[in-house]
């Protein structure tokens, strides 16, 4: 992606917090199609597995100790940054969610250009004076933001109608269909689960243990489909702050897997795949299940609807928070095998067709090669390339 032929390749530094699930995903695609398009990709991340996968990559990867939500350490960790950028002398920062793009333009401040993708809306996880805060922050920082990326236009919408006024460029999450794709049930499960009975409904669920997606809603669902179901598992995948809240609550017939490196053999062992998430701007976990050709339930939230072909929409799109939808979906879905099937192969061709992870790095490609033709500001020259 270089300007000219003449031009050094383009030194981009990715900042994020968090360093888990779907924005850890997306941050890992991207660098490895920009190093294998030529880029100069550092990353500035808390040191974790993400910190590792990344570095084997061949990403330049700088320690950033940040906490995942806003407190006390914001100051210092604001202060780190700007020695990193500094030190990098990066020609464009992408920072990816709320906390990175917090600090990250806080220390930057518009001097170079910056992208900001949220992952979803902060004011949306929170409630009170606290939502009130974030959404204000929100209002100012998007003049410090050279673009917006959001993963969904509903996630673009929702900015726009809280009054965030910036330059938008809509980008649609996309996954690895070689990494993601069928493969025979009945083989990939007793690898995971040899206890379950072969042919027993199984309803998996990926994400992390927490209030946003959802688990709580899906247990409260779970036991009218267990009824309904005889025989029928469900596994939560994931880790998180809520997983002992959850596991006190769980009855036999749930399964915790824990956190896990590779999520796709879970997808391929799953009858069927739920997300009730109570806000998102794209989740990643239902397009990788419809790559792997399984059939998804999910609520209503921001980017479920554009993550699905419109055929799936009445049997996959339950309303957030509602339990008895909820149940009432995934206990259609248990029952029909040929249904089942069908939107599987259907999930399948639209993620080959509209979410393929090479179309997404491409996209973001387009955002930086128009930004990097814009002057770059003198103050800027000055204070980092000095």
């Amino acid at each position: 992606m270089h300007l000219s032929a003449n031009d050094p390749p383009p030194r981009v530094l990715h900042l994020t917090q968090p360093v888990d699930g779907g924005v850890a995903r997306v941050v890992t695609d991207l660098a490895r199609a920009q190093l294998a398009a030529g880029l100069h990709v550092t990353v500035a991340c808390p040191d974790s597995a993400l910190s590792t996968a990344l570095g084997a990559l061949g990403a330049d990867v700088r320690a950033w100790p940040a906490t995942r939500a806003p407190g006390p350490t914001l100051v210092r960790e604001v202060r780190l940054l700007t020695r990193l950028v500094e030190d990098v002398r990066p020609d464009l920062v992408h920072a990816h969610s709320a906390k990175a793009g917090l600090a990250g333009r806080l220390a930057l401040r518009g001097r170079i250009p910056t992208v900001f993708q949220p992952h979803a809306w902060s004011f949306e996880a929170v409630d009170g004076a606290t939502a009130a805060f974030a959404l204000n922050w929100e209002r100012r920082a998007a003049r410090w933001a050279s673009r917006v990326v959001c993963v969904s236009e509903a996630e673009r919408v929702t900015g726009v109608r809280a009054g965030i006024r910036g330059r938008y460029t809509v980008i649609p999450n996309g996954v690895d269909p070689e990494r993601f794709h069928p493969a025979p049930v009945g083989t990939v499960r007793a690898g995971l689960l040899p206890e379950v009975e072969p042919g027993a409904p199984l309803v998996v669920c990926v994400g992390r243990l927490c209030r946003q997606k959802g688990q709580d809603v899906l247990l409260r669902a779970w036991a009218a489909v267990a009824e309904q179901v005889p025989g029928a598992r469900l596994v939560l995948v994931g880790d998180g702050p809520d997983g002992g809240a959850l596991r006190a609550r769980a009855p036999r017939s749930v399964l915790f897997a824990g956190a896990v490196t590779d999520a796709a053999p879970w997808y391929q062992a799953a009858d069927l795949v739920v997300l009730p998430s109570r806000w998102e701007g794209m989740a990643l976990a239902p397009l990788e299940a419809m790559a792997c050709g399984r059939p998804v339930v999910v609520t209503e939230v921001d980017g479920a609807r554009e993550s699905l072909p419109p055929s799936l929409a009445p049997h996959c799109l339950v309303p957030p928070r509602d339990p008895a939808r909820l149940a009432a979906a995934m206990t259609e879905l248990l029952r029909d095998p040929l249904l089942r099937e069908s939107l599987g192969h259907q999930g399948r061709r639209h993620v080959l067709s509209t979410h393929d992870v090479r179309h997404t790095a491409g996209a973001v490609t387009e955002v930086y090669r128009d930004l990097l033709a814009r002057p770059v500001p003198t103050e800027y020259r000055e204070s980092i390339h000095s």
